[in-house]
């Protein structure tokens, strides 16, 4: 059984992403018992939620289309059918949502919405069977062509196989590439990667149970170098972001004279797209908790020895823990230690990550994180997304509407535009909450504000006190036109994250402004 999703960045109904513009994830209020954990614990209650008595049926497609309704609704995806009517009022897309998916193979449509859901956890005791496999046509007049091409017990020469004509080769090759030299006791790996890369940096490596993988995230695309490993330790990770070169330098185990870096491994050497890339774990450590508001913590995860990683802007990681026997999984962006940390600091997203996470009260999973004591460990996938630099490109007005815990995607944006992107004169954020008291990093926003010119901050406040000279009330079209100027020759680009309901209001009055597709960008929230 997979625990990780094997493909992408999940879902574009998640709030850590960044996705196209009019892709929403419809939320439904759930009925009083019908939480996750309640699902759980229908699963665990021994009911048959198959309607088979635990048998396990290969299902035809035939089979498959008869169950399409509310109470007899089965679905598959990738390969294996489940009875999903008994998770109908707990699905938090509710009904409607799920029955897109009823008889039919929705594996396109749930990865479409929330392809990070870990799906075979949560479904396990829904399984029908496996779906039958039809004959190919073709291969079966193949096989029986060659059968018949025996003379005299002797096989008759199979033709020439046609080999596809040659793609031809772009002008120039930017496909990253890689070379390595030693020491009498380091091995070093050079990664050119033939572009410029971020200061945030780009470069995961994990070296464990002796399979070292090297992968550098560059924009859509991952380059993956995967050895099988003398075992040793990660010396450090040097990258020149000018020049595009990042250099791994391992400690040997034993000094002598290697003639190869290690036993190539699947997958080595590839170049394809992130969405494509199996998701990876690594076993991280609860190191601190830090109070950020009443009911906001960040957490301080530190990486094992052999791993390394860089979280490129706008890319997010993946927190999972097993409760109750199921395993739960959900994705979270990563921040700095500081709003604008110094930048020798940077470095430390490589060994540390710190994640900005709002503790709900009937939160499963962030109920679970509240009370988990440090020292504890943490499974962290990823780093996945889809944000890339070249959505900044040219830009010269970034501006941000936040609210709640969406303001995380847009922390490590405001350091970007400030500390890397000359080309933005101008970086504003809307920061929406209820209370001045559920204002994230309110004072490092305040502070930056008064040092850096090119930065402003505005915040609105739902349900303000007496004393609060803020502006109050909810988004609306008045308080936008005001804030989201657009001078004369500039490039704008809007970012907009938050809960469903205000991330889809806002996109539709930034809309209703006038700007295009190509000036918003959306985390879903």
């Amino acid at each position: 059984m997979l625990n990780v999703p094997s493909q992408s960045f999940p879902a574009a109904g998640s709030q850590q992403r960044v996705a196209p513009t009019g892709q929403s994830r419809n939320k439904v209020a759930l009925k009083p018992g019908h939480s996750l954990l309640d699902w759980i614990r229908l699963t665990k209650s021994g009911r048959d939620l198959t309607g088979l008595r635990g048998r396990l049926i290969e299902v035809t497609e035939e089979e498959l289309k008869k169950h399409n309704t509310r109470n007899d609704c089965w679905t598959c995806i990738r390969g294996m059918v489940y009875n999903v009517s008994a998770y109908m009022d707990f699905h938090p897309g509710g009904e409607e949502e799920l029955m897109r998916a009823a008889g039919i193979d929705s594996t396109d449509l749930f990865d479409q919405v929330h392809r990070w859901v870990n799906y075979e956890s949560m479904l396990k005791e829904c399984l029908v069977g496996r779906m039958a496999v039809k004959p190919n046509p073709a291969l079966q007049a193949q096989t029986e062509k060659t059968e018949s091409t025996h003379m005299n017990g002797l096989s008759v020469p199979s033709p020439l196989r046609q080999e596809p004509l040659p793609t031809p080769l772009p002008a120039k090759d930017h496909r990253p590439r890689y070379d390595w030299f030693q020491t009498d006791g380091t091995v070093n790996i050079v990664v050119h990667t033939k572009r410029k890369i971020p200061s945030a940096g780009c470069a995961v490596v994990d070296l464990q149970d002796d399979i070292l993988q090297v992968e550098m995230l560059l924009g859509k695309m991952s380059y993956l170098l995967y050895w099988l490993f003398l075992c040793c330790p990660v010396l450090i990770v040097q990258t020149a972001h000018s020049v595009g070169k990042v250099q791994v330098c391992l400690h040997k185990s034993v000094k002598d004279k290697w003639t190869k870096v290690g036993q190539p491994l699947e997958h080595h050497d590839t170049f394809i797209q992130c969405k494509d890339r199996e998701l990876f774990y690594r076993e991280c450590v609860l190191v601190s908790k830090t109070d950020i508001t009443h009911d906001t913590q960040v957490l301080r995860l530190q990486l094992p020895p052999g791993s390394y990683m860089q979280v490129p802007v706008g890319r997010h990681v993946y927190l999972k823990t097993s409760l109750q026997g199921t395993d739960v999984v959900k994705p979270y962006t990563p921040v700095d230690q500081k709003l604008i940390p110094p930048s020798q600091c940077s470095a430390e997203m490589g060994s540390d990550l710190h994640l900005m996470i709002k503790i709900y009260p009937d939160g499963l999973l962030t109920s679970h994180l509240a009370n988990l004591p440090i020292g504890s460990s943490l499974s962290v996938g990823g780093p996945e997304g889809s944000f890339t630099m070249r959505i900044l490109r040219d830009v010269t007005h970034l501006y941000m509407l936040a609210a709640g815990t969406g303001f995380t995607p847009m922390a490590r944006l405001i350091r970007l535009a400030l500390q890397d992107l000359t080309s933005i004169r101008k970086t504003k954020l809307m920061f929406f909450n209820r209370q001045e008291r559920d204002i994230l990093w309110c004072s490092q926003l305040d502070e930056l504000c008064s040092k850096e010119e090119r930065f402003e901050v505005e915040y609105v406040l739902s349900e303000p006190t007496d004393s609060w000279e803020g502006r109050r009330g909810r988004i609306d079209a008045c308080m936008l036109q005001n804030f989201l100027e657009r001078p004369e020759d500039s490039k704008c680009l809007v970012c907009v994250c938050g809960p469903t309901g205000f991330t889809e209001l806002a996109v539709q009055l930034v809309r209703q402004l006038d700007f295009s597709e190509e000036e918003i960008q959306i985390f879903q929230g």
